[in-house]
């Protein structure tokens, strides 16, 4: 299989690279910038992605690509601190000072090149978008200039014999207008790749891999009651089928009837060997007076740990554990130097299971984007209901009502999370946002609900649209809409008065939306 690899230098959007090269039909990978040349040989790639990043390469001691990156012949796309290190490694300059540039902007044309060919001409004037503050000065020798922006005089530089092209701006964001194009023409016509990345491919691949990983071994899988334990489940067994057990630990944190679909899908669905605990009552006096989010996330991870390791111990010859860990995941636990992460991020990683269990991970979804495993669970046949429902954060409902926890509070929060679900199923928009739910506020008004005088709770509601999850953007409900999901709400569950709607949005770089 045809592969480019991807050095990330830090951009907060390196992942976006990763999900382009991958929509055009091609496997990718995301490394630290600083693998040795013998890494980057060893990985064999058709094509190498040079990242942008948030230092300076006039900097003492700033990032540089590894020799091996020019030396193998291979093509090379360097973006934005890319293109700087890249000029200056091959004999070029950089240099401050000038206008910085973020944002929109508007390139000329001045040659062709095989990095827009079929995309742009002279006449095109493509908007893109810049975000630097240094700039490429003199160029190296063999390269020359294929367009120009008012802050970048080599906006797109290339040397088209030795296949380096390089451009200031980030062809990766929606921003950039035809960026996709520009990323589909590295990849197929300048690399060479053919379309081989495909989930059809990726699903038997992986199933191979695992039974060899796995041999004659036992594996246990926690299941969240998400989406993607439950793909990497059902993934697993269709490779070693009763080797796997899988343990769902039902905290009584999940949304409304949640708990029971999980069991009815791999009990009677799937035949799926499962271990369920119904462990509500000692999450719930675990977290009794716990109030700041974090800490609610640690006691859960601990005690789903616990909780989880009191089942394994009772399945005999146990190797294996299996994860749902995604590629986002993997690439935000690991600093863009290369090494681990100063803290793991909570909610990719709920405390580690204890040393004594010594089993080894099997991580089928690793190289998936959120979406990508969407696409793995109707490959293996998955109810449609539930690969498309709404992602649901571990700690569920805990770090959805804010402040301390109380049956009382689950119960209204539960009750109004199902109303505003409904509600947007009734209008069909639910496939159109990417994620909807309601927080019950750490806040009580006084109200008049007909003749009598109420104190009750603050509700907040949140809807974004996005495609993986890593930004988004709040979603543009009609006032109509809102007007009736309040009224139901106000109308159905005891113990809230008033609805407000949260119009925040996410930026690349913040983890996820809870």
């Amino acid at each position: 299989m045809d592969k480019i690899l991807i050095l990330d230098f830090g951009s907060q959007v390196t992942q976006l690279i990763a999900r382009r090269v991958r929509e055009a039909g091609v496997y990718c990978e995301i490394q630290p910038y600083n693998r040795t040349d013998a890494q980057v040989r060893d990985y064999n790639p058709k094509g190498i992605i040079l990242s942008g990043g948030p230092c300076s390469t006039l900097d003492e001691g700033s990032p540089r690509a590894p020799g091996a990156v020019f030396e193998l012949g291979v093509p090379v796309l360097a973006i934005c601190y890319g293109q700087q290190t890249t000029c200056m490694q091959l004999g070029g300059k950089v240099e401050g000072g000038h206008a910085r540039e973020f944002g929109k902007a508007v390139i000329e044309i001045k040659r062709p090149s095989a990095l827009f060919d079929g995309v742009w001409n002279k006449d095109s004037k493509p908007q893109v978008w810049m975000s630097h503050g240094d700039r490429v000065t003199a160029l190296p020798a063999g390269f020359d200039v294929a367009a120009t922006s008012e802050g970048a005089p080599f906006a797109i530089a290339s040397d088209e014999k030795r296949k380096i092209y390089t451009t200031m701006f980030h062809p990766e964001v929606v921003h950039t207008l035809d960026g996709a194009k520009l990323l589909g023409n590295f990849v197929h016509k300048i690399c060479g790749c053919g379309n081989d990345w495909s989930m059809k491919h990726f699903r038997a691949s992986e199933i191979e891999r695992i039974r060899a990983q796995v041999g004659k071994g036992k594996v246990i899988c926690g299941l969240s009651g998400g989406l993607d334990s439950a793909v990497a489940a059902v993934l697993i067994h269709e490779a070693i089928g009763d080797q796997l057990t899988c343990i769902f630990v039902d905290t009584g944190l999940m949304r409304e009837g949640e708990g029971r679909q999980v069991v009815d899908l791999f009990r009677q669905h799937y035949n799926i060997p499962l271990v369920a605990v119904d462990a509500g009552k000692k999450f719930l006096d675990a977290l009794a007076g716990v109030s700041d989010p974090e800490q609610k996330r640690k006691t859960i991870g601990k005690l789903f740990i616990e909780v989880f390791d009191a089942e394994a111990t009772k399945i005999r010859d146990v190797t294996h554990l299996a994860q749902g860990t995604l590629y986002p995941d993997v690439i935000e636990s690991v600093s863009f130097t290369g090494g681990p992460s100063v803290t793991i991020k909570s909610h990719h990683n709920v405390g580690g299971l204890p040393e004594r269990m010594k089993l080894k991970l099997v991580e089928p979804l690793r190289e998936l984007f959120k979406d990508e495993v969407r696409v793995l669970g109707r490959e293996l046949g998955l109810p449609a209901a539930f690969v498309g429902r709404h992602p649901f954060p571990g700690p569920g409902l805990a770090i959805r009502v804010l402040g301390d926890i109380t049956e009382e509070k689950l119960a209204i929060l539960r009750k109004a999370d199902t109303v505003y679900l409904d509600e947007i199923r009734k209008a069909g928009l639910y496939d159109e946002i990417w994620q909807a739910f309601a927080v019950l506020l750490p806040v009580r008004t006084v109200g008049v609900m007909g003749d009598g005088r109420s104190y009750d709770y603050v509700l907040g509601l949140r809807a974004v649209t996005s495609v993986d999850g890593m930004t988004a953007e709040a979603y543009p409900f009609e006032h109509a809409f809102l007007a009736r999901a309040a009224t139901r709400l106000i109308n159905e569950v005891r113990g809230i008065n008033r609805v407000t709607y949260d119009v925040t949005s996410k930026p690349p770089g913040t983890i996820e939306w809870e």
